[in-house]
């Protein structure tokens, strides 16, 4: 089956939640072929929590686009490009409150995705996205956040060092239908903003489980009203399937 190219979509919410990962547990994350990207000694971990609308193929109008919610756990990682140090993130598992993402996800477009349910309570200066998944053992997200001016107590000395963090790491790959394959998708936007938050209440099983002192959550940023595209691209040779966190 043949995958789309570029799809054109607008963002209307992206919740960037972040952890500090003890290396040692997030290396048994990766496939062969990836390293960790290490900030002050730790990685970089997380949950993309997003809406996407008007989300369609170049020639078809925005106003037929597919619109959802979706997520992904990811760690900011690095791998070997034809001589140079590629930059972005591994994805261990997808999410989608959309059946229609769920059956064609690594078909139709990258990803492979988990049915969830995924909602959200939004004001201008406060956002509240939750995840569950009927799969056992259960996946929960809850992020609880007040948008703010300033990032503190975060590895990222500034706002704009953790957005250059991020924008740099817009190429994900992550586990395909077909074993040792992954799927490549690129995030491409000329409207790159990101806002900082302080943390109200965030929780989240895919990194509360891991051993006592493994995960630290470091911030959460958010993504509001970006027009962008995804690309698919060539993926690196893998060694295998991620192993799911927890």
């Amino acid at each position: 089956m043949t995958m789309f190219g570029r799809m054109n979509t607008t963002i209307e919410r992206r919740l960037l939640v972040n952890y500090r990962v003890d290396p040692s547990v997030a290396q048994r994350w990766l496939p062969e072929g990836f390293r960790l990207q290490l900030v002050d000694g730790v990685a970089i971990a997380g949950i993309c929590m997003i809406r996407l609308a008007r989300m369609a193929p170049p020639g078809v109008p925005a106003v037929l686009g597919w619109r959802g919610e979706n997520a992904a756990q990811r760690v900011a990682v690095e791998w070997d490009d034809n001589g140079h140090n590629a930059r972005g993130v591994f994805i261990t598992r997808r999410f989608s409150a959309s059946s229609f993402a769920v059956a064609a996800g690594g078909r139709l477009f990258p990803g492979v995705h988990t049915k969830a349910t995924i909602t959200s309570d939004e004001t201008p200066d406060r956002i509240a996205v939750s995840l569950r998944t009927a799969t056992s053992p259960a996946v929960t997200v809850d992020a609880d956040v007040a948008v703010t001016t300033s990032l503190r107590g975060s590895v990222f000395p500034t706002v704009a060092d953790a957005s250059d963090f991020f924008r740099a790491g817009s190429t994900g790959y992550s586990p395909a239908h077909t074993p040792n394959r992954l799927d490549g998708l690129r995030l491409h936007t000329d409207d790159w903003r990101v806002e900082p938050t302080t943390p109200i209440d965030v929780r989240s099983t895919l990194f509360d489980d891991l051993p006592t002192g493994a995960a630290e959550l470091d911030s959460v940023l958010v993504m509001r009203n970006v027009r962008a595209a995804w690309h698919p691209v060539p993926a690196p040779t893998a060694g295998g399937r991620a192993q799911h966190v927890g």
